[in-house]
């Protein structure tokens, strides 16, 4: 009986949970007011994905997108995000006004970094800006639509405002939260959320 229990004992889980080293990508996802997101930072400190994530499939996609572009080495840890995860929570419960994690464009082109980089200069909280304007601050007045695109795909929505981008008649337009995310943005930001 003592061989079998020797052998058992050699089976039997550790006394306490593992514990794993930093990672190159932490990242948690989260059920906001707004939409499920995910939230990912490097081992730098600086937030590489802030993005909407209503299923599994597109959590997985976002996921295999940072394993590709930035490091294999992704983990979910939750703790390394808290800063974020309040800073998020106090942006939507509208008790902060911007975020102070820096940013990480990665996975983001040239050309959205541009856009984006400009509607972190030009548009500010409570503010509204059209595409066209976006598209001329740049530089390429007929790109409207590319800028569009652009935002469409930023992959850090909220901490970097492309909710704030609206249609030349004041219309809202797409948005990868979806349409009343995006009016829940905007009425935040006026005071009327």
């Amino acid at each position: 009986m003592t061989d079998l229990t020797t052998a058992l004992a050699a089976f039997a889980p550790p006394a306490r949970p593992p514990v794993l080293d930093a990672s190159d990508v932490s990242y948690v996802v989260e059920d906001t007011p707004i939409g499920r997101m995910l939230l990912a930072r490097t081992v730098s400190g600086a937030i590489v994905a802030s993005a909407f994530v209503p299923t599994d499939d597109a959590e997985d996609r976002l996921l295999d997108r940072l394993a590709h572009v930035v490091s294999p080495r992704v983990l979910r840890q939750p703790r390394a995000l808290d800063a974020t995860r309040r800073e998020l929570e106090d942006y939507l419960a509208g008790r902060r006004r911007g975020f102070s994690t820096p940013v990480d464009l990665a996975l983001a082109t040239p050309f959205q970094r541009a856009v984006l980089g400009r509607l972190a200069d030009r548009v500010g909280y409570g503010e509204r800006a059209t595409y066209g304007e976006l598209a001329r601050a740049i530089g390429r007045p007929s790109a409207s639509r590319a800028v569009g695109a652009a935002l469409g795909a930023n992959p850090l929505c909220v901490v970097v405002p492309c909710h704030r981008v609206v249609a030349s008649t004041g219309a809202l337009t797409g948005y990868a939260g979806g349409l009343a995310a995006k009016e829940f943005l905007l009425g935040l930001e006026s005071g009327q959320a």
